[in-house]
């Protein structure tokens, strides 16, 4: 009796332990736009740019998660790095809006609670997805806007920063060449100029900032970040602080975050869509990711791609543009950075 009692304890520790090493398992994924994004129009240093901030956001945040830190965790430092960098459109160096000034729109969502904040077209907040998160942890709603937006934030102790801080010199000059010449509807964007078909604005890629992680408890959380499209006009929004859009998580299925052309994204409800495939088709990550990107926003016309992970440490980086920034770390701790399709 004595050696069975002994034998039931060994396997149930066995059990426990076999639980214990699923839960530990980590991943991550980053995203830094995606679009009109060629090689040749690429210089060797400026590629290792690129490169180097999308590592350094991807293990900053994978370090968050060894640690033993939360994916929301995980998920605000890799965008925080993101969006501190003028390489990207989010946060500094973002697009100008018509007006020449920069508004910002960011959203977060914890695939534990299903809880979710998001702020959209501020100007003065540094990090837009601190506000994001700091809506969903200290406010009952799930979105603020504007002054509101911004009043919340600094009451919340976020650093506060004039709009001029955002503004990079390369994004002036592709804005006053948008603007430029004696058409005083050039670059405006309407039903007859939708950014699609203006070249100027074409060739630019689609600059949003995201992340998403599955951290050693089990938890998901996706994070996403912009400064939205070049030259928009009259308060214009996009898909990125949209949940189900642009961002979406669930531990039942998946974590996304998009990049893309946000008003396909919106129709398309393209990041919960890939959930939803997930939980009622039963598809795997990878063939649900792809059935949203590469199938229905193609035949929609939207351009983009999206940054997903699942409860088991999945991850799939689908796009249909020419290229995206983007940058994961596996569960078994390989990293992967690309920019161009392979």
């Amino acid at each position: 009796m004595k050696h069975l009692i002994c034998l039931l304890f060994s396997l149930c520790g066995l059990g426990m332990m076999t639980k214990a090493q699923h839960q530990s398992k980590i991943a991550i994924a980053v995203h830094g736009g995606a679009g009109t994004i060629s090689k040749a129009n690429m210089t060797p240093e400026l590629e290792k740019e690129y490169t180097d901030k999308l590592d350094e956001a991807v293990s900053a945040g994978y370090a968050v998660l060894q640690k033993g830190g939360t994916a929301l965790e995980a998920v605000a430092t890799a965008i925080e790095i993101l969006e501190n960098s003028p390489l990207f459109n989010a946060g500094k160096g973002a697009v100008l809006t018509n007006e020449g000034t920069v508004e910002l729109d960011a959203s977060v969502m914890d695939g534990k609670t299903l809880s979710a904040g998001a702020v959209a077209g501020v100007t003065t907040i540094k990090n837009p997805i601190l506000a994001a998160i700091a809506v969903m942890q200290k406010s009952p709603h799930v979105m603020m806007t504007g002054r509101g937006a911004e009043t919340f934030a600094q009451q919340q102790g976020l650093e506060i920063v004039p709009n001029s801080y955002f503004l990079e010199q390369h994004r002036y000059e592709q804005w006053k060449k948008l603007n430029s010449g004696d058409n005083p509807e050039k670059g405006h964007l309407s039903p007859k100029n939708p950014p699609s078909e203006d070249t100027s604005i074409k060739d630019e890629k689609f600059g949003t900032v995201g992340c998403v992680a599955l951290d050693q408890y089990g938890n998901l959380a996706a994070g996403t970040s912009t400064g939205g499209m070049m030259n928009k006009r009259f308060g214009r929004i996009g898909d990125s602080p949209i949940i189900g859009a642009g961002t979406y998580a669930n531990n039942q299925t998946c974590a996304v975050s998009a990049t893309g052309h946000g008003e396909y994204f919106i129709r398309a409800v393209a990041a919960y869509d890939i959930a939803a495939l997930m939980a009622y088709k039963k598809m795997p990550l990878k063939k649900a990711a792809e059935e949203v990107v590469m199938k229905k926003l193609v035949k929609m016309g939207g351009q983009g791609g999206v940054i997903a992970i699942d409860r088991k440490g999945n991850i799939a980086m689908p796009f249909n543009s020419q290229g995206m920034y983007r940058a994961c770390i596996y569960p078994d701790g390989r990293k992967y950075i690309a920019i161009y399709k392979e």
